[in-house]
């Protein structure tokens, strides 16, 4: 590889939910043969001032900071000795800080929560918008002890239109052939409101829409199935809304990929129900992959 590789960037925060994103960054690193990089949002350089004083004495909050990075890179370190892990403290709040540093990165890792948001809130505020305005790949770390072990040994594609899809794709193609696992790859269809309700609805348009739906996802994948010809592929069109298909098939699987489109004129991304509610519900992490405008 001439290129150094872009590493993935973990927001690292002390909180349990930022533990359980090391842990499932460090093995993906360690997949892909990528270096790492836990970055700590703080924002005391904005408090403190930024004279250095003459006493000995450190801010409270600069100690937690290098408490919690510390202790991150201890962990990894524990794990995988040899992984290549770079560290970086950001006078910043976290959102822009997890922003800018994706501008240099394979992807960037959260925990579902950061310290301090409450359990009962459905999402985390940073993820969610770390999630929303991201110009690279964003993971979600989220789920139970077999999604973030890897255990089921599949990884489910939401096959969304092809203008929000096609990074999402070769995103979820590139992690089932590194994992040497299945990829889900789901369509969900549904007879448009008249024909379910009307009783003259046109016999076989259940069909249709069914073929409609498989024939979008060869359309979807055909170059992604070229490219990556090891990757053992099951393919399914399921009648219902996408967001409750996708989270009931997020019980078997280790990752849910779903595609997000940049909106024109807008500061962000298109981020629909469905990813809204993968990224409330899932039972395994959620990646979402921007669609380049």
């Amino acid at each position: 590889m001439g290129m150094m590789a872009l590493p993935l960037v973990v927001g690292v925060d002390g909180s349990d939910g930022s533990v359980l994103a090391i842990d499932w960054a460090v093995d993906e690193a360690l997949r892909r043969g990528l270096p790492l990089r836990l970055v700590y949002a703080s924002l005391w350089e904005r408090y403190e001032g930024v004279l250095p004083t003459m006493s000995r004495e450190r801010s409270s909050a600069q100690v937690m900071a290098d408490n919690i990075v510390g202790t991150a890179v201890e962990r990894v370190r524990r794990y995988d000795p040899g992984l290549k892990v770079s560290t970086d403290t950001v006078p910043a709040e976290a959102v822009s800080a997890l922003l800018a540093e994706g501008m240099h990165a394979t992807a960037v890792v959260t925990g579902s929560r950061g310290r301090g948001e409450l359990k009962g809130a459905l999402l985390g505020s940073v993820s969610l918008a770390v999630a929303a305005r991201s110009d690279c790949p964003v993971i979600v770390v989220r789920g139970d002890k077999s999604a973030l072990s890897g255990a089921h040994e599949r990884v489910l594609l939401g096959a969304g239109d092809p203008d929000t899809s096609r990074e999402a794709v070769r995103f979820a193609f590139e992690v089932a052939e590194t994992r040497g696992c299945e990829l889900d790859v789901v369509r969900a269809w549904r007879c448009p409101e008249y024909e379910s309700t009307d009783v003259g609805a046109p016999a076989g348009s259940e069909h249709q829409h069914e073929e409609r739906a498989s024939a979008l996802i060869d359309t979807l994948i055909a170059e992604a199935v070229t490219a990556h010809p090891s990757v053992r592929l099951r393919r399914a069109t399921v009648e219902g809304p996408a967001r409750k298909v996708l989270v009931a098939r997020s019980a078997a699987a280790d990752l849910v990929v779903v595609g997000a489109r940049h909106r024109a004129g807008h500061f962000g991304l298109q981020l629909g129900r469905v990813t809204h509610t993968l990224l409330q519900h899932a039972a395994c992490p959620v990646a979402v992959v921007p669609q380049a405008a």
